[in-house]
């Protein structure tokens, strides 16, 4: 992604304090935060807060230990990772509540709790979700970004019973939306020899940003203006690929091909996106690709000590099986960037991301950073 880059000397002094909340410029970017209202999080398993717990025939839950080992009260809420994920961590920073998951909020006797979501803000995110309804293999294992969509249209609704119209319309206008999904769709054109059959790795990845396009008009129609946007991680680095090769580790660069091929779409319908709607959406690209890639090759100089294995897994390199209770548990999670064998970030890496995200350097972040977002 091209960037403006900051003086060498300021980079270099910037980047050597990312890892501690405490510096004066991640402070000042918080503190701009502090005038979003809400927090609406659409997504997969890197951000989902324990929507998957309430699907009675998913095997996608994360509700178990060690899953949770450092989260407050050391529950394992359905989260993939040892604590808070990328999407906590944002709303922490803003200042508001934990968005919970929204599945959590239905019944009669939850109206009241449901209400309060509604306006500080909810988690639609479910691990195993794609952009494309089918890419979680299996029917039933997860909520596709179609359904999630419709889960928001009834959030919506309560926010409108509650603040009235317009003044939904203004807190609308001013909340964030964050959108972290896409991995599963690569993921499962990966895994389908049909589908790389039927389509090449470009015209795939365009079908995909297509679809998603259409769902993020459906976002804005209701009154979304501001939203943060993740790109794809390099997905032939995490764990479960790095162990297939057997002999160095090292990443799968088919699996980088199509993410990389998937991000510069996602960047272009951005930009047609913007200028179809105007002064309607504004919003902030975050090039995960490139940000975990800089961890990857200096991660000393991130606080990590180890990039390439699970901090909860067996076998070779923590990979070979997902974490479950009786699985291998590192000792210090706040050195271990992957949580397991599917690449979800641990606590430590979802707190260094979202620095890189508060960050005024524009290295991952256009058209705007999220603070310029916010002032916008």
């Amino acid at each position: 992604m091209s960037a403006n880059n900051l003086p060498f000397l300021s980079v270099f002094l910037l980047l050597s304090l990312l890892r501690f909340d405490s510096i004066p410029v991640l402070e000042a970017a918080a503190g701009k935060l502090g005038s979003i209202p809400g927090v609406y999080v659409f997504g997969d398993s890197l951000v989902d807060a324990g929507n998957n717990n309430y699907l009675p025939f998913s095997l996608a839950k994360g509700n178990y230990p060690h899953n949770g080992i450092d989260f407050p009260k050391k529950k394992a809420t359905g989260r993939f990772c040892n604590g808070k994920n990328f999407a906590d961590v944002i709303a922490e920073k803003i200042g508001l509540p934990l968005p919970p998951p929204y599945l959590s909020l239905r019944g009669l006797l939850k109206w009241r709790k449901r209400e309060s979501a509604a306006v500080t803000g909810v988690n639609f995110a479910s691990g195993g979700a794609g952009i494309f309804d089918g890419s979680s293999q299996f029917p039933g294992q997860a909520i596709p970004l179609s359904q999630q969509l419709k889960h928001w249209l009834s959030i919506h609704k309560a926010l409108t019973r509650k603040l009235g119209r317009s003044k939904a319309q203004i807190h609308l206008s001013k909340s964030l939306f964050v959108m972290v999904i896409g991995s599963n769709d690569l993921l499962n054109y990966i895994r389908s020899s049909q589908l790389r059959r039927k389509s090449s790795p470009q015209q795939y990845t365009q079908s995909v940003v297509d679809r998603f396009k259409a769902q993020l008009k459906i976002v804005q129609e209701t009154g979304a203006h501001r939203l943060l946007i993740l790109g794809v991680a390099q997905l032939g680095c995490m764990p479960s690929r790095r162990e297939k090769n057997s002999t160095t580790h090292e990443c799968n660069k088919e699996a980088n091909m199509l993410a990389s091929l998937y991000n510069k779409a996602l960047i272009k319908m951005l930009q047609q996106l913007k200028e179809e709607l105007k002064s309607s959406m504004a919003y902030s690209y975050f090039d995960m690709f490139n940000s975990v890639h800089d961890i990857v090759s200096n991660p000393a100089h991130y606080g990590f000590s180890d990039v390439t294995s699970a901090c909860c897994g067996s076998g070779v390199l923590n990979a070979e099986l997902p974490c479950f209770p009786v699985s291998n548990l590192c000792s210090d999670r706040t050195k271990y960037l992957f949580w397991d064998r599917y690449g979800h970030p641990t606590e430590a890496a979802a707190r260094t991301i979202v620095n890189f995200v508060l960050s005024e350097d524009t290295q991952y972040s256009s058209p705007l950073t999220l603070t310029q977002l916010v002032s916008s």
